[in-house]
């Protein structure tokens, strides 16, 4: 039996209302994967939360990475999952989607807890460390890379000084094959060989497609490289690598720090830090992946094993009192993600008249007028795309990746974006990300980026979508 139907095993498809009660009102978090809810288990009246996706194979896959991961104690827990058409309030048909109960995680995201600590010290963060290094060495060994590690996705338990942090969100994890194309990052927390794979890319012929017979590829490292990022910040406060230029991409001294490891530890917030602390760090941000610590050279490492006190209080905690620093970190990465993060791309094109991807078929579609003005209507693709706006957001994407030959692409781009803005000016995402590619509201005045344009429309299609379907 296949691992997929392994998973699929542990799916209920009776309905979850026979065994738990659901609050559609408490919101615990939203990510772009949608709300995550308060269920309370009947038989216990036990509290857990409740994160609802559409059933697709995506889906499918990140509830069936975390249940392989979700045995350790330091990754949050699938209690059940069920298969369940949903309808809610704005639908005129029901869904089928995938309601995933897990543990009530009550105690808060990693800067949360530490902005809450007056006395958050050294051996405290190196406590959480081991923590960390514990989940992802797991995950690792079962070989899956997590590709999504920073603090808002590591959470405490409960508010008890010994409650266990633990990893959640496994949207982006993927079995590590030595092939993962994709980087999935948070700008403070990517590392330089993602930087890398993501050049590699924009370098190709047409900015979005790769043509290379052997990319850039990286691995489980990436993983590491994010705790060593970690590490830093719970120890001082702010990340390693940063710019003093706000940009929605990565600026170009921040990716010149990134790629080259130029970061140091400055006195004002380091001098009480101790050596151990810095080695570990020194030793995690390396540039090449094979000169970096493994996850088991983490565990270790002296400082996660040393017997000294380490009691010095960390100047992280004052800094992470305020509020308007912590949001503008989490702000930064949030923004960032549809710039930062590149599809799976390394795949053999399919030929135009076998493609079934929505998007391109469109454009095939678009493209396959007869010359007696016959148009040919797609069926299957009318009602899943009847939303005008999400659709014109499509036909954005479609001609990013596939212009239709003998046009004048600039102008045919400005055409279908000035369409798309019509009809979704209401979405933040949408109008920052315009904003750093320099459009006006008609056209854009500058060279467009492509790939970062497609995927900053593609963050918003998810939004959007997301916003509709998990309400």
């Amino acid at each position: 039996m296949s691992e997929d139907n392994n998973a699929d095993i542990f799916i209920k498809e009776t309905s979850i209302l026979e065994e738990y009660n659901i609050n559609w009102t408490q919101k615990l978090g939203a990510g772009i994967s949608g709300p995550v809810r308060v269920c309370v288990k009947k038989s216990t009246q036990e509290r857990l939360a409740l994160k609802i996706l559409i059933d697709r194979p995506k889906a499918r896959n990140e509830v069936r990475l975390h249940m392989m991961c979700a045995t350790h104690p330091n990754i949050v827990q699938i209690m059940e999952v069920y298969a369940n058409s949903v309808q809610f309030p704005h639908e005129s048909t029901p869904r089928e989607r995938l309601l995933i109960v897990m543990e009530m995680m009550e105690g808060g995201e990693l800067f949360h807890r530490i902005s809450q600590h007056k006395h958050f010290t050294e051996k405290m963060a190196s406590q959480v460390t081991k923590q960390i290094g514990q989940a992802l060495e797991h995950c690792h060994s079962l070989n899956i890379a997590h590709r999504d590690l920073k603090p808002e996705n590591l959470l405490f338990k409960d508010n008890s000084l010994d409650a266990p942090v633990k990893l959640c969100d496994f949207g982006f994890a993927k079995i590590d094959q030595g092939d993962l194309m994709t980087p999935q990052f948070t700008p403070y927390y990517v590392a330089p060989q993602v930087l890398e794979a993501q050049r590699r890319h924009q370098k190709e012929k047409s900015g979005i497609i790769p043509t290379s017979p052997t990319p850039y590829t990286y691995n489980k490292s990436c993983d590491l490289w994010s705790i060593g990022v970690i590490i830093y910040v719970m120890l001082c406060g702010y990340p390693p690598f940063y710019s003093k230029h706000h940009s929605r991409t990565i600026p170009k001294d921040m990716r010149k720090k990134i790629m080259t490891a130029s970061f140091d530890f400055p006195e004002d917030e380091w001098s009480q830090i101790s050596e151990m602390a810095k080695d570990i760090v020194r030793k995690l941000l390396k540039v090449k992946p094979e000169e970096r610590l493994t996850i088991e050279g983490v565990l270790e490492h002296p400082w996660l094993n040393c017997t000294e006190a380490l009691d010095n209080v960390l100047p992280s905690a004052q800094m992470m009192m305020d509020k308007a620093v912590v949001a503008g970190i989490q702000q930064a990465h949030a923004e960032q993600l549809a710039n930062m993060r590149i599809q799976d791309l390394n795949v053999s094109l399919k030929p135009l008249h076998s493609v079934n991807n929505p998007i391109l078929r469109k454009r095939k579609l678009l493209g396959s007028k007869p010359s007696d003005g016959f148009f040919i209507h797609d069926p299957e693709n009318g009602g899943e795309d009847s939303n005008v706006a999400l659709e014109k957001l499509r036909d954005v994407i479609a001609q990013c990746i596939l212009p239709q030959a003998g046009e004048n692409e600039d102008e045919k781009l400005n055409e279908v974006m000035h369409e798309a803005w019509r009809f979704n000016r209401d979405c933040k995402l949408l109008r920052d990300g315009l904003q750093g590619l320099s459009w006006d509201g008609r056209a854009f005045t500058d060279k467009v980026d492509r790939l970062k344009l497609a995927e900053i429309v593609k963050q918003a299609i998810e939004v959007k979508t997301h916003l509709q379907d998990c309400q």
